[in-house]
């Protein structure tokens, strides 16, 4: 679909075709700033940076962490080792340590309560009770199940991310980044789409405890499209969130930490979610199956072959900043035969200014077979005669 910007050139070998220049906004050039400590603003389809601040360093995420402990429950559900209807016995000992220790979801002691009402109680009410109970019952013990979260974070990718507890109650050395934050938040709205819907309910009643009944998340019901996901506070950390919304298809995904008051992290996070769906833009490039441009043949049976992109390359890009992008094509020219069918034969390189390029295969959309005998010859010497051949590369 792009081709009809593909200019070809040949340098060293190699076969260059460049692309049309496009805008983006280089992550090495932002503009915005943000009182938050930490901060990262993600298109979740992409996977795009639109916006970060000290996004790598580890702080105390508060109860923000419950999410790790609600990614294990969602996983051990989806793999049938867990179900919401399996009722829980909450033992002495964990409500004598956690009544009313911070938010709570007002357990009782020797309560029988579903699973399915434990992950409200720590989703909507950011109950510590609720985290240390639900643990015990997957793992016969909170420590054991402390070592389940640190195996999982590594499993899928937390490099800033130890966990001491599984509520974010402040421990030395419990902490998380806000990539981390935002990489889980993501895998959550993905891996757990049936599950995923309980991060908008914006209230849940457990044993008419009416003091604590409504999401603390302040962008439910008041920013269109969010549906998730989790605050968190303690005086150390500040006031954050992990929060989602999508509109028209198009998820983003924000992580602050470190705001003064509850009423600054409202506006901060409405005003950085706004600033990425209205400054940028989901452009697709290529689709899963097209062909990007075509290589020339050394001794085979066909002059050329059709090089195919495996996967959609898609870039989200900035409406208001323009600046230099580049995509490029790279090959060895001419590729030698024989070449099997989705055999690699080249890159599409995409540069983008500030940021490192992104590189993605390029495979042969059919066979070539190499000619034999007195066929090669004659192609040998026609290609030094006339190059390519003797004939053109299809468009």
């Amino acid at each position: 679909m792009m081709n009809k910007f593909l200019v070809a050139v040949k340098r060293a070998g190699v076969a260059i075709l460049a692309l049309l220049t496009i805008g983006v906004l280089p992550a090495a050039a932002q503009t915005m700033a943000t009182p938050a400590r930490q901060a990262v603003l993600l298109d979740a389809s992409t996977g795009s940076v639109l916006f970060e601040k000290d996004a790598d360093t580890p702080f105390p995420p508060a109860s923000m962490s419950k999410l790790m402990t609600v990614y294990l429950a969602f996983d051990a559900i989806k793999q049938g080792e867990l179900a919401l209807d399996d009722e829980v016995v909450v033992s002495d000992e964990t409500w004598r340590e956690w009544n009313n220790r911070g938010s709570t979801m007002f357990l009782r002691a020797r309560d029988v309560v579903t699973v399915a009402d434990l992950l409200r109680g720590i989703i909507v009410l950011s109950g510590n009770d609720a985290c240390v109970v639900l643990a015990e019952h997957m793992a016969g013990s909170h420590e054991l199940f402390v070592d389940w979260l640190n195996a999982k974070a590594v499993e899928i990718g937390l490099t800033g991310s130890v966990f001491k507890n599984a509520n974010g109650w402040p421990a030395e050395g419990h902490v998380m980044s806000a990539r981390d934050l935002a990489t889980l938040s993501h895998r959550l709205s993905t891996d757990f789409e049936d599950l995923y819907p309980m991060f908008g309910e914006r209230e849940f009643l457990y044993k008419n405890f009416e003091s604590n009944r409504y999401n603390r998340n302040p962008l439910l019901g008041r920013f269109p499209g969010a549906d998730g996901l989790k605050t968190g506070h303690t005086e150390e950390s500040g006031y954050g969130l992990a929060a989602s919304a999508e509109r028209d298809g198009r998820r983003l995904i924000l992580v602050v930490g470190g705001l003064s008051s509850t009423s600054e992290r409202t506006r901060e996070s409405q005003r950085l979610l706004q600033y990425g769906f209205r400054n940028f833009s989901h452009y697709p490039l290529f689709r899963a199956g097209e062909t990007v441009d075509y290589a020339e043949v050394w001794l085979g049976e066909a002059l050329t072959v059709p090089m195919v992109i495996g996967e959609d390359l898609a870039i989200t890009m900035s409406r208001r900043q323009r600046a230099e992008m580049k995509v490029s094509v790279e090959y060895m020219n001419p590729v030698p035969a024989p070449i099997a069918r989705g055999q690699r034969v080249g890159d599409i390189v995409v540069e983008l200014r500030g940021r490192e390029p992104m590189r993605l295969p390029l495979v042969a959309g059919q066979a070539v077979e190499e000619v034999g005998g007195f066929g090669k010859i004659g192609a040998a010497f026609e290609y030094l005669l006339f190059g390519s051949a003797g004939a053109d590369i299809p468009n």
